[in-house]
C-alpha cells in the first residue's frame, strides 16, 4: 500500500522490559572501526539499498552525532549478525531519541535479538536523559512491528493513509494495536 512510512513513537522510556537470554555464543557489544562492511552488510539484507562499507560511513560515522557506544551489534561467534543504532536526528524535539536500521539476519531470526538489540538502543537512550522514542518501519515488517509492540510503541497517525494501513496490520497479525479502530 502506499503513502509514507509508517510511524511508532514510545512515548516514555520508564518501562522498559528485562533483558533476555541469548542463547549460546550469540552477544551484543557495540561498534568497533572495521564493522563498517559487516553493518552495510546486515542493513542491506535486511532493510535495503547498497552492501558498499562506505554507506555506513556516510549515513552514520560520518555524521557530528555519531558516538561508537550508540550502535549495537548482536554477534555469533564474535561475528555480526544484527545491528541497530541509537540514533538522534535533528529534526526530532529535544528528548525524543530514534530507533535506526534495525536488522537481523535471516538465519540468525528468532533469538530474541532484535529484542535485545531493541532494549540495548532504549536503554541507551534512557540513560543519556532522552525521554521517549520514534521510528519509523515498513507494513510489511510483521515481526518488527510485533516487536515493537512489545515494547510499548504505538502508532501515530502521520498521513492520510496510515489508519487503514493500521487497520490492515492489526487484522494480519491478529491483535488488536492501540489507537486502531477494528
Amino acid at each position: 500500500m502506499g503513502g509514507s512510512q509508517l510511524v511508532m513513537v514510545k512515548p516514555n522510556l520508564d518501562d522498559l522490559p528485562e533483558e533476555a537470554k541469548l542463547p549460546p555464543g550469540y552477544a551484543i557489544r557495540t561498534y568497533r572501526p572495521g564493522d563498517e562492511a559487516a553493518w552495510a552488510y546486515i542493513v542491506s539484507r535486511t532493510i535495503g539499498g547498497s552492501d558498499d562499507p562506505d554507506r555506513c560511513r556516510h549515513e552514520l560515522i560520518d555524521k557530528p552525532i555519531f558516538s561508537p557506544d550508540r550502535l549495537f551489534f548482536a554477534t555469533y561467534r564474535g561475528m555480526p549478525v544484527g545491528t541497530i543504532c541509537a540514533w538522534q536526528r535533528p529534526s526530532d524535539p529535544e528528548g525524543v531519541g530514534y530507533v535506526h536500521m534495525l536488522g537481523v539476519l535471516e538465519e540468525h531470526r528468532g533469538k530474541r535479538l532484535g529484542y535485545m538489540l531493541l532494549l540495548k538502543a532504549l536503554q541507551w537512550f534512557k540513560e543519556h536523559g532522552f525521554k521517549s522514542a520514534l521510528l519509523h518501519t515498513d507494513d510489511f515488517r510483521s515481526p518488527a512491528i510485533k516487536l515493537y509492540l512489545k515494547f510499548g510503541f504505538i502508532p501515530v497517525f502521520a498521513d492520510e493513509t496510515h489508519p487503514q494501513r493500521w487497520r490492515i496490520i492489526s487484522e494480519k497479525l491478529g491483535i488488536p494495536i492501540p489507537g486502531v479502530q477494528g
